[in-house]
């Protein structure tokens, strides 16, 4: 579907969707994250099995966060006389996939 076919309401349940699914990755990261620091307080020598594994999980929340921060770009460019740049649809367009995408 492009971009230029999709109805507003359309757009903004992808919207919803892709923000849902966002903070859902988020709440799990972080419970793992938890889970993993409460393992690692127990002994300090397990660091080194699992620091990599923090690390990860770290990485998942500061994308979760951009992805936030690209949405919130993209729908205050809507809202504002100038409207989406091609770049922003396509950015849009990417995250609405790679959401479809994990949902199959």
């Amino acid at each position: 579907m492009l971009f230029t076919d999709m109805s507003v309401k359309e757009l903004n349940n992808y919207i919803d969707e892709v923000v849902t699914n966002i903070r859902e990755d988020r709440e799990t990261t972080k419970e793992l994250l938890d889970d993993a620091m409460k393992w690692l307080a127990k002994d300090e020598s397990r660091h080194q099995q699992i620091g990599l594994v923090l690390s990860k999980y770290v990485e998942t929340l500061q994308r979760s966060n951009d992805q936030l921060v690209r949405v919130v770009n993209m729908v205050s460019k809507n809202t504002s006389d100038k409207g989406l740049s091609e770049e922003d649809k396509n950015d849009l367009l990417d995250m609405i996939s790679k959401e479809t995408e994990k949902d199959v």
